[in-house]
């Protein structure tokens, strides 16, 4: 079973769709359970791709094929998981700010997480501070991350820390900030918990503010 735990995890790496369908569907009806088929070969290919993509190895387009991949093959384990395996490495609130259009990083970085064991809520673009609100509320996330591409659509995350704050909400959760524009000091500045500066960092973040 070991060598069908690598093949899956060298099929996300490698994008193969159709293989690591087949090879979940196979796992599966060898009677493992599907929390073991994430773990052992899932999380593991998803794992090299973000190192990968880290050192320069793999790029933005490998990485998006790799992370719908892993989809693929969640899609066909979801049912299977117990709420309490599925959030596993915790809940993120992620979309990107208002009057903001850009979605790719965004995207990038909820696929990432997605493919790191997080359980993913993405509000899109265009969020407004108290939709960031709402799904604090209402999803009980654990960290809220917030993208933006323009520096005039930066402020709106100071905003949204302090959207936060008047719903006296800001202390449930951690807040990470990322995009082109933005940077380390000026997520500090406007009291979010951490930065990060591209798709892999955003998930060693992501665990390290919650002590994964």
């Amino acid at each position: 079973m070991s060598d069908l735990y690598r093949e899956l995890s060298d099929a996300v790496i490698a994008g193969n769709i159709e293989t690591t369908k087949k090879l979940v569907n196979q796992a599966l009806a060898g009677r493992t359970g599907a929390q073991t088929v994430l773990e052992r070969g899932l999380l593991p290919g998803m794992h090299a791709v973000g190192e990968r993509f880290k050192s320069g190895e793999m790029f933005i387009p490998e990485v998006l094929l790799a992370a719908r991949t892993m989809r693929a093959g969640m899609e066909i384990l979801r049912p299977l998981l117990t709420e309490k395996a599925g959030e596993a490495n915790g809940t993120v609130v992620i979309g990107t700010v208002q009057g903001d259009h850009h979605n790719i990083g965004k995207n990038l970085v909820a696929m990432m997480l997605e493919g790191a064991g997080f359980r993913v809520v993405d509000l899109g673009i265009d969020v407004k501070p108290q939709a960031f609100v709402q799904a604090v509320s209402e999803h009980k996330p654990d960290i809220v991350a917030m993208s933006a591409l323009l520096t005039t659509t930066m402020l709106r995350m100071a905003e949204t820390v302090n959207a936060l704050k008047e719903a006296n909400v800001r202390d449930r959760v951690k807040v990470m900030a990322g995009g082109a524009p933005v940077t380390d000091e000026f997520v500090k500045k406007i009291g979010a918990d951490g930065y990060a500066s591209n798709a892999g960092a955003a998930v060693d973040k992501a665990k390290e503010l919650l002590g994964r």
